[in-house]
């Protein structure tokens, strides 16, 4: 990480909290950047990165239901009425139109987790659980029906996709977790096999959508080099 902050692949972004004072190489102890390990069977090595910025960070929200202010319960109808809070709170914020990671249930730690982690699932593909796909397609148009549209200016295009992970919770506690993701979605994924390094090519959305058309006019937005 700070060779490549070194080369300007990176920006600087650590920064002290307490002493407001950029490390320059975007290292900041223990938990900067953030690197989740997982173990599992076999003998492959799975590396997947995210790059998500300060912009759509701040705008992912947190709720606990029941949810009064917004009239949500603690079910699915609850679960649609507080991402849609999120994504007009938002409004075009965080480098819209951007992508919804949802997550219901969990704790509060592993719930803003879970709604991050979804993210690396491919674009338009669907939950398995057939309720919560019909969730993610209903959340997705209703969250372009607002008007919002790229980046607050208004227009059709507010969300490209929703994703939604469930989790099981402590009968006491029912979070839903709205992660937002940027327009740019940058994201790869390298898998090691012995000697053998593989590339996935899912990294940018608009390699499975070539063109989308924001808001209602006629611009667009074209992949001419990968």
């Amino acid at each position: 990480m700070a060779e490549a902050t070194k080369r300007s692949y990176m920006r600087p972004n650590a920064v002290d909290a307490i002493y407001d004072k950029n490390t320059g190489n975007n290292l900041g102890g223990d938990d900067f950047p953030y690197v989740h390990f997982e173990e599992v069977e076999g003998d492959d090595l799975t590396i997947e990165l995210m790059l998500k910025g300060g912009g759509c960070e701040n705008v992912g929200r947190q709720y606990s239901l029941p949810d009064n202010s917004v009239g949500a319960g603690r079910d699915l109808a609850g679960v649609r009425k507080v991402v849609l809070d999120a994504v007009q709170k938002a409004q075009g914020q965080g480098c819209a139109p951007g992508i919804l990671g949802v997550a219901i249930g969990g704790d509060r730690g592993s719930s803003y987790i879970k709604s991050k982690e979804v993210l690396f699932s491919e674009m338009d593909t669907r939950n398995e659980d057939p309720k919560l796909a019909e969730l993610e397609e209903r959340l997705t148009s209703e969250a372009n029906e607002l008007g919002i549209g790229p980046m607050g200016f208004g227009g059709k295009t507010t969300v490209l996709d929703t994703k939604i992970v469930g989790l099981s919770r402590l009968p006491a506690s029912y979070f839903v977790s709205v992660s937002y993701m940027c327009w740019a979605y940058r994201r790869r994924k390298m898998t090691v096999k012995g000697e053998e390094i593989i590339y996935d090519e899912w990294g940018f959305w608009w390699s499975s959508r070539p063109e989308i058309f924001l808001g209602g006019g006629g611009g667009t937005v074209r992949k001419e080099n990968q």
